[in-house]
């Protein structure tokens, strides 16, 4: 019996272990099977992915293609010619525009000196009709045809210029009052309207139309009203500004950026003028200091006047100035002064000559110190009345007033 009981416990072991690696087989080759599909799908999903990039690749190719396609059809043909014309439309524009405006400005310069410029006017009006046609060669050709004839007329009128037979000669200058004189040079004789006054007796001030710094639209008064409301006896018109006929002075209409101070003890332009080589002139008692620089004057409001303008014509009985590049400074124009020998002062006027030439005539008439003021159109002298002038308004005015 307990031989047939360990045959049976035999026997069903090996079926045992039959039963156990079949049931391993077949775990392993479900999970074989499993692995497969799991695998064969991923495959299916990353192939789909590369075969979609593929597709935008080959999509983003062809964009490209067709915009370097584009491009070089743009660069040859219509738009890149287009704006390569613009450009020089633009540039032909500016150019016409900063022509005409300078000679625009040459004209009415050239009217203070004549009162013939209807011609003048004509070749101006047709510049402009061309620049309207965008004819900018022929308006060039316009505009330097008018110069040319601005500037010969300018010559003939200023050649032509004869010192009247009754101005006596004298090399001496007043030593108070108003004085028109012949003074002989070296280089020529020239017509000079003075006025002299002793410091001792005569306080100098410089009045302004503004009551502080002003850079656009500023007011302006002729030298006749700054002479009334002050009640002064004589006075030059002053520093170089910017006036409103001009063109180029839009945005800055009669301002002047050069240091001044007022009757009123006020400072104008100084933050702009604290390293300023302009020259300047202070009145303080009965003495006048001329300086080279501004920025060598502080803002002392001790003073009676500080007025700067350029350039120094006389110091210290030497000429300072014998010309630059300027054109207008070398053009022959009625030139104003401020000058000074001792503790007496002059304001007054060099007809027909150049900067360097009124610094040759002032320092022939044997004036120590003298600096140069605005001219052109707005050169006024008044002494009981206009002497030169009346010119055209002005910001600021030097004034002689009895103490």
């Amino acid at each position: 019996m307990k031989e047939k009981i360990l045959g049976l416990l035999k026997k069903y072991q090996k079926n045992l272990k039959q039963g156990l690696f079949f049931i391993a087989f077949a775990a392993l080759s479900l999970f074989t099977s499993f692995l497969y599909l799991f695998s064969r799908k991923e495959v299916l999903v990353y192939k789909t992915r590369l075969d979609a990039l593929t597709s935008e690749k080959n999509s983003l190719s062809t964009i490209l293609q067709n915009t370097l396609s584009e491009l070089e059809k743009v660069k040859s043909e219509d738009q890149y010619l287009k704006n390569k014309e613009l450009e020089e439309e633009i540039k032909n524009i500016n150019e016409g525009y900063k022509n005409v405006v300078s000679i625009y400005e040459d004209l009415l310069d050239f009217k203070s000196i004549s009162k013939n410029t209807q011609d003048y006017d004509k070749l101006f009006a047709e510049s402009l009709n061309l620049l309207a046609q965008r004819n900018y060669a022929s308006a060039s050709t316009k505009i330097t045809s008018l110069s040319q004839k601005i500037k010969e007329e300018t010559q003939k009128i200023t050649s032509s210029f004869q010192i009247p037979e009754n101005i006596a000669s004298s090399n001496t200058p007043p030593s108070s009052g108003y004085s028109r004189q012949r003074v002989q040079t070296e280089i020529g004789s020239f017509m000079v309207s003075i006025v002299a006054a002793d410091l001792n007796s005569t306080r100098v001030i410089v009045d302004t139309a503004s009551d502080s710094d002003c850079h656009d639209n500023c007011p302006v008064l002729a030298l006749a009203d700054y002479i009334s409301r002050n009640g002064a006896f004589a006075g030059v018109n002053g520093s170089y500004f910017c006036p409103a006929s001009y063109p180029s002075c839009a945005g800055k209409t009669n301002s002047f950026d050069t240091l001044l101070m007022n009757k009123n003890k006020t400072y104008f332009n100084s933050d702009n003028n604290v390293y300023s080589n302009v020259p300047a002139v202070i009145f303080s008692g009965n003495s006048a200091r001329f300086i080279t620089r501004s920025l060598e004057w502080g803002r002392d409001t001790g003073v009676d006047a500080v007025i700067a303008n350029q350039p120094l014509l006389v110091l210290n009985g030497s000429i300072t100035f014998g010309g630059d590049d300027d054109p207008k400074k070398g053009s022959k124009g009625n030139r104003s002064f401020i000058g000074a020998t001792g503790s007496t002062v002059y304001i007054g006027v060099v007809h027909n000559a150049t900067v360097a030439e009124s610094a040759r005539v002032l320092h022939a008439m044997g004036i120590q110190n003298a600096l140069n003021l605005d001219n052109g159109g707005s050169t006024a002298l008044w002494s009981g009345g206009y002497k030169v002038g009346p010119g055209r308004n002005i910001p600021n005015a030097l004034l002689f007033i009895r103490k």
